[in-house]
């Protein structure tokens, strides 16, 4: 009599804005090694324009999501409120053995509140970074997050440092960062894109500034939304802006106001691109202008001077080591750094060696024996 197959046990995986895309796939490969576990994948559709959310599938090779929300935007009462009630019937069907979350978007919290409430073991990518600034909505979700989960994968030593002063050691792991993995596996791809992107788009290396701007704290201010626009207009550089949909809205918004900006002559105004073509554009910018905690540290891997649009600091070990300067929405700040910040120090092994997701399946094996 054959002996009876024991079942899979499932990982959940809640994934929502295009950063969780890009951490989350390489492990996502990993566990598909691994014969007892099965990876169920929901997209909460916090991000569901397709540039900035099924581009990224593609480009990440990872598969269709078993299960698509499909929430889209709105507040982040309701957004946060409606991922809550889908992920709740799901969970109850899954059943799952742990679930995982990612990083610091609403669909985090919701879905770590969920999975808390019904008793569902609570995995964090992402675990510990702090920019202590209690305005930030990210901020909120990521230390709520982090309190209620039972494993907690850090990318950086300070972030365990970090969890370690909230009074929180169990279950707390350094293990690199997985976007450091994916950066390393997508160049080969990027430098076969590279010379058709930059000539299609009109650009020579290091002939360029890349800014993205896609924070709250930005878009929805007006003053500060057109200090930035201001201020790359001054810096008399070419600037590349691949515009985020929230960015978008806000700035079709403004349009009768902002006509008195010199027509943004020196701006080239670009579609959301996938992420193999976001690397291209950052690898062979002279520097970076950005509120993006992402590609802070992408410039950091690519040795790209980082000037950072926001009041607080994430990602500590950019500006420690040099590559990265805070200058809010200040526009003479922001209109200085882009003409005078020149780094000169070396990159450091803050983030790992680019093999965070084997470490980090290694970690949730062990949990479900």
């Amino acid at each position: 009599m054959q002996a009876s197959r024991k079942p899979k046990q499932k990982i959940l995986i809640v994934v929502g804005a295009r950063p969780n895309f890009i951490k989350i796939a390489p492990l996502f490969k990993e566990l598909k090694k691994r014969k007892g576990i099965r990876a169920v994948l929901v997209h909460t559709g916090q991000h569901y324009d397709y540039k900035m959310s099924q581009v990224f599938f593609r480009d990440l090779d990872i598969p269709n999501p078993d299960y698509n929300l499909n929430v889209g935007s709105g507040t982040h009462a309701v957004q946060t409120g409606q991922v809550m009630v889908e992920l709740e019937r799901i969970f109850e069907k899954e059943k799952p053995a742990c679930v995982v979350v990612v990083g610091d978007v609403n669909s985090t919290l919701a879905a770590a509140i969920v999975a808390a409430k019904l008793h569902f073991p609570i995995a964090h990518i992402e675990a510990g970074p702090r920019m202590f600034d209690r305005s930030l909505p990210e901020e909120i979700n990521r230390v709520l997050t982090d309190h209620i989960s039972d494993i907690l994968f850090c990318p950086t030593r300070s972030s365990v440092q970090n969890l370690k002063n909230e009074g929180i050691t169990k279950g707390v792991y350094f293990t690199g960062d997985t976007m450091y993995d994916v950066l390393l596996g997508i160049l080969p791809a990027a430098a076969k894109k590279e010379k058709k992107l930059l000539s299609d788009l009109g650009l020579e290396p290091k002939g360029y500034i890349l800014l993205t701007i896609h924070r709250a704290a930005n878009t929805d201010d007006e003053n500060r939304l057109r200090g930035i626009l201001e201020a790359a207009i001054g810096s008399g550089e070419k600037i590349v802006f691949p515009v985020h949909p929230r960015t978008k809205k806000q700035l079709d918004k403004m349009i009768p106001r902002l006509s008195k900006l010199e027509n943004f002559k020196n701006i080239n105004f670009l579609d959301p691109l996938g992420y193999t073509e976001m690397v291209v554009l950052e690898k062979n910018a002279k520097k970076i202008c950005t509120d993006s905690g992402g590609i802070q540290k992408e410039a950091y891997w690519l040795k790209i001077p980082c000037i950072t649009m926001l009041d607080s600091a994430g990602w500590v070990e950019t500006f420690q080591d040099g590559w990265n300067i805070l200058v809010g929405a200040d526009k003479a700040r922001i209109r200085d750094a882009i003409i005078n910040f020149n780094p000169k120090g070396r990159q450091r092994d803050h983030f790992g060696n680019g093999a965070a997701a084997p470490i980090m399946a290694k970690f949730l094996d062990r949990f479900l024996k």
